[in-house]
């Protein structure tokens, strides 16, 4: 048996030479990227056909100058208030009948903030944002975030239902059993007015990423969760780093579809990790994409995952697992939808 003196002095010397040898790949890594460009900015990308009319609500601050951060609150305020089967209070509820709502955003500064299991307050984005910027926490959730947002001046909304949630909810307590329906988001029964270019009702999320004129990056989602969820249960999307993630040096990126599939890679983390190393947003959509599936194998045919992203070139990339996402792109007034290509055939 060494002694203890011994042990102290090889262990030393084993971390000053494993300190001396340089990371695999480390050099490879860019230490800053190219100055953007004033033609790629500002500009706003968020999922779903839900992301049209969100896109406008937040060209209305990213096209007169103003700060990322406000516009990705301001987006998906609109889709919140649109009181959809999917987002905000007008949502599918959970098994005991209740609604919840998760929601997280993220400034150029890393500064991040997100709520969970929410209850009865209309705009959890904006609740989220107070977290960031009023508290030294980065999650609150349940009766407590509920109980911060009183104290903040949010009003409490009635605990009840709306027509559609409830008949949902109705029909579901017909057998008790969930099974994820795939894309979700663009199969639902009551209309969503997103113009011409968007579909019926739509998201189990919506996520949006934006770059403004002075370079900055924010980004933000919101969600009521899966329709029927056990009680308690939440997903990717108020999880820094799984549901989004923002490192001003490189980009951005979000995620939509099965959220525990998504917070067993971290999947927005690995899609920014997977850009400083220099792929493309595109390219490093694609890439968690594939890790997803190859983690589920035949099982992936089952679910849906996508992942948008923008580089802080403003560079634009978005890939899914299955036909059927599309995202909202904004580099004008008028937003545009795009149909994002995917992995399983």
């Amino acid at each position: 048996m060494p002694s203890r003196r011994k042990f102290l002095y090889t262990s030393a010397a084993g971390l000053a030479g494993l300190a001396a040898v340089p990371l695999a790949g480390a050099a490879a890594l860019p230490q800053s990227l190219p100055p953007l460009s004033p033609a790629t900015r500002p500009l706003v990308i968020s999922t779903w056909d839900a992301g049209l009319n969100a896109n406008r609500g937040a060209w209305k601050i990213l096209g007169a100058g103003g700060y990322a951060l406000d516009a990705v609150e301001a987006g998906v305020m609109v889709t919140e208030a649109e009181q959809s089967c999917c987002v905000g209070l007008g949502a599918n509820p959970d098994r005991d009948g209740i609604v919840t709502l998760d929601a997280c955003i993220m400034d150029d500064k890393f500064g991040c903030g997100s709520v969970a299991a929410l209850e009865r307050i209309r705009h959890p984005i904006s609740v989220a944002r107070r977290v960031m910027e009023r508290t030294p926490h980065v999650l609150l959730v349940g009766p407590g975030a509920q109980q911060f947002a009183v104290a903040q001046g949010f009003p409490l909304e009635p605990q009840k239902l709306s027509a559609d949630a409830e008949k949902a909810y109705r029909e579901w307590l017909k057998n008790s059993q969930y099974r994820p329906v795939i894309n979700v988001e663009n199969s639902g029964t009551k209309p969503v007015p997103v113009g011409p270019a968007g579909g019926p009702n739509n998201h189990d999320t919506i996520a949006m990423l934006a770059l403004d004129a002075q370079g900055r990056l924010s980004g933000s989602c919101t969600t009521s969760g899966m329709g029927f969820k056990l009680r308690g249960r939440v997903g990717d999307s108020p999880i820094i780093g799984a549901g989004l993630f923002v490192d001003p040096a490189v980009g951005a990126a979000a995620a939509t579809g099965q959220g525990e599939d998504v917070i067993r890679m971290a999947g927005s983390h690995t899609v920014v990790e997977l850009m400083r190393q220099g792929r493309s947003p595109q390219a490093a959509c694609q890439e968690a994409v594939a890790r997803i599936a190859a983690i589920k194998g035949a099982a992936a045919r089952d679910i849906q995952v996508a992942f948008i992203a923008v580089s802080r070139r403003g560079e634009v990339g978005a890939y899914a697992l299955q036909k059927g996402f599309s995202y909202a792109l904004s580099t004008t007034e008028t937003p545009r939808l795009v149909n994002s290509a995917y992995l399983l055939k």
